[in-house]
């Protein structure tokens, strides 16, 4: 299963995002570091200064196959070949409402221009993707139609975009597997996040016969944004059993780059890579995370830079209030803790935050008085 990363292209698009260069650069080596099989590193049609950033994207001659984005338009094309890229990205829309909005209706004159760069695009041998955009409010017969035209060119994979994030996982596997099933072309998955299903959706897909997926780091992207890469990087590592290269401080500085590059606050109960998803306040899973592990974690933390915590607060248990005053040295009276329980919920409740040691040992020490 392939990753094809489209952070420096899908990402950036996301609303008050723009990278520099330096800021590329780093992603792009950051996103090969973790893993990521392919990348999608820009659209040269904006002009000179993206095409140059492409090119010193390319210069850094990482181990991954670069990708541009184009309309399958012959300009854009030319663009690309300008920064001398080797595999491009052809984007045709494939709903009635976009061909309507882009070609005026006319599925005849944009199957002839996709015909024209596909062969231009396979004279000089580049790696060829036909994208497909709102492939969800499409239909199988028009998207077979393209795959077979592709197929017949030369063209190496075909996209699948829920462009506006409308399918459902069930939705999104029955559309590839009548795809797969042709045996025309492989198939990219490209979802997004309206409805907060573009992981289930991109999985949903994969499940179906997709070979590669679309994803941004943290989910950035438009509107709601895409498939996060290290949530599909983790899902296809843990629960689809795949050798996938996670480095943790390698992921840590990736996401803390990206979001301050995109000006974005991360979430502290963000999957996998959240401040707080190893904390454990639940007096049960406290005291089960302290007999075994892997109790209440689905994989350990450090895998991905964490640390695990067992903050005191209003659900703590006896066990944990035992945790951290055993850490502090204090060999403790089990009446002072009965004692010190009600006093500990009670702050935190009307402070709306935890309790740090100092303010723990304080309270254990006037609970002995008691």
């Amino acid at each position: 299963m392939l990753i094809n990363d489209t952070t420096l292209r899908d990402g950036e698009q996301a609303p008050y995002v723009a990278f520099n260069i330096n800021e590329k650069l780093r992603i792009a080596q950051g996103l090969v570091a973790c893993g990521a099989d392919e990348l999608e590193i820009g659209i040269p049609a904006m002009g000179t200064r993206e095409q140059e950033d492409i090119k010193e994207l390319l210069s850094l001659g990482l181990n991954t196959r670069m990708m541009t984005w184009n309309r399958a338009k012959m300009s854009d094309l030319e663009a690309s070949l300008r920064c001398g890229v080797k595999a491009v990205d052809l984007s045709i829309p494939i709903s009635d409402i976009l061909i309507d909005v882009k070609f005026g209706g006319n599925k005849r004159a944009m199957l002839k221009e996709l015909e024209k760069t596909i062969v231009a695009a396979k004279a000089e041998g580049l790696f060829v993707c036909i994208g497909g955009e709102d492939s969800s409010r499409g239909s199988i017969s028009f998207m077979k139609e393209v795959m077979t035209l592709g197929a017949e060119l030369g063209a190496d994979r075909f996209r699948y975009c829920d462009t506006v994030g409308i399918m459902t996982p069930t939705q999104t596997y029955n559309d590839v597997k009548a795809l797969t099933s042709l045996d025309l072309l492989p198939i990219e998955m490209h979802t997004h996040n309206d409805f907060g299903l573009a992981n289930a959706n991109a999985l949903s897909g994969i499940d179906a016969g997709a070979v590669s997926v679309n994803t941004t780091v943290i989910g950035l992207g438009e509107r709601a944004g895409n498939a996060s890469f290290e949530q599909i990087s983790m899902a296809l590592k843990h629960l689809y059993g795949q050798e996938r290269s996670l480095d943790a401080l390698e992921i840590r500085s990736l996401v803390d780059l990206v979001a301050e590059a995109a000006g974005v606050s991360l979430a502290h109960n963000a999957p996998i890579i959240g401040d707080y998803i190893f904390s454990h306040e639940s007096g049960v899973h406290a005291d089960g995370m302290m007999k075994n592990g892997r109790a209440y974690e689905p994989f350990d933390a450090a895998e991905v830079g964490c640390q695990r915590a067992f903050p005191i607060g209003k659900h703590s248990g006896t066990g944990t209030i035992l945790y951290h005053l055993n850490a502090l040295g204090v060999q403790t009276d089990k009446r002072a803790l009965k004692n010190l329980l009600p006093r500990i919920r009670e702050i935190v409740t009307s402070r709306k935050r935890v309790l740090d040691n100092v303010e723990l040992m304080n309270l254990y020490k006037e609970s002995l008085c008691l």
